[in-house]
């Protein structure tokens, strides 16, 4: 989904005093009418200003303390994962949630991003044909659309995919997009998913693209690969596959963020992230928050590509017509069983024998 939670390396903390901390209060409360849900807004803000009346607070003089404390509070009453409130030890820049950044921002921001090759981590082909995409983040098409179908036309010859979203933390609803889009027949579109945003009162529609660059990757198995860590967009990509009934879901259950949002300063050194919109599936009507996607097969993350690779090559083996490619299936075959049983039998050691 569209702005996903970073991750914040560890940093300094800093003291506060009764008037600091209680303008940090008063401003999370004040932001927290952004809320997608005005009734769980309404009940969090009653909580801050009931507990910071009552003296609630006095005994936290650390800000790290208290943007943990706060985040506790909030996802407990809300039961959204999205819901954080963040310290930062540097000040923070003067940003206005619903500004668009500025030319000379989108530039930097792309450069950094390609530092990380747009979030696409690895492609490749495994034995049997089998082809791989391990994808880290959905960074917007804007950005990242060039590398996107660089590695769909790569993998376009292969007989099954498989792509990994074992550690992707989310981004670009755009990408997900496009990356659906070549999963699918241009003709007829495909409703993805649709985000409401409750300040306009709007509900935003997601549909494959009837045009792609390159080839699309029609009538051959798919599996995605998901996890604890699977997050926001990431677990919309699966989501979308797994109701659709195109791609078989291997791993474990994601963390459950639907609800897409923005960041939020509230002065120098603290900011939340609140999200504004929910994902509603045309499916199943509903979405993925504070569950999580549930995969068809469940395995530890750290088997999963071993055991999607072993089904996608029972697959082709079941469904193979190529004469003279039946014996490379077979040799795949057993080496990924090899790798896979050593594999087990390595993580049972590192848990101790629990299985």
């Amino acid at each position: 989904m569209p702005n996903s939670l970073p991750e914040l390396p560890e940093q300094p903390d800093m003291a506060l005093d009764q008037a600091q901390r209680r303008k940090v209060l008063e401003g999370i409360a004040e932001k927290l009418s952004e809320y997608v849900f005005p009734a769980a807004a309404e009940t969090m803000q009653h909580d801050i200003h009931q507990r910071l009346n009552a003296g609630g607070y006095t005994d936290i003089v650390s800000a790290a303390q208290l943007a943990q404390t706060l985040t506790a509070q909030i996802q407990e009453l809300s039961q959204d994962r999205n819901l954080r409130v963040f310290f930062s030890a540097e000040p923070l820049p003067q940003l206005d949630a619903k500004s668009d950044p500025t030319p000379e921002e989108l530039t930097l921001q792309q450069h950094r991003s390609s530092l990380r090759n747009f979030d696409f981590n690895r492609v490749e082909r495994l034995r049997g044909n089998v082809g791989y995409l391990e994808l880290y983040g959905f960074e917007a098409p804007a950005f990242a659309g060039e590398t996107a179908i660089a590695a769909m036309n790569f993998l376009a010859h292969t007989s099954a995919l498989i792509i990994d979203l074992r550690h992707n933390g989310g981004g670009s609803p755009g990408m997900v997009t496009l990356l659906c889009s070549y999963l699918f027949p241009a003709h007829p579109p495909i409703h993805l998913n649709d985000l409401y945003w409750r300040r306009d009162d709007r509900t935003q529609q997601w549909w494959t693209s009837p045009f792609v660059p390159g080839k699309r990757y029609l009538d051959k198995p798919v599996y995605v690969l998901i996890s604890q860590t699977t997050f926001s967009a990431a677990e919309e990509f699966a989501y979308n596959l797994k109701h659709l009934k195109r791609a078989a879901l291997v791993g474990e259950t994601t963390r459950g963020g639907a609800n897409p949002g923005a960041g939020y300063r509230i002065n120098d050194h603290f900011w939340i992230f609140i999200p504004t919109g929910r994902a509603i599936n045309p499916i199943t009507g509903g979405n993925w928050e504070g569950v999580g996607v549930i995969p068809d097969v469940k395995v530890p993350a750290e088997l999963a590509l071993k055991t999607a690779h072993l089904m996608a090559l029972k697959t082709l083996i079941e469904n193979n017509t190529e004469v003279g490619l039946g014996r490379e299936l077979e040799e795949s075959l057993q080496a990924v069983e090899v790798e896979l049983a050593d594999l087990r039998k390595e993580l049972i050691s590192k848990l101790g024998g629990r299985q």
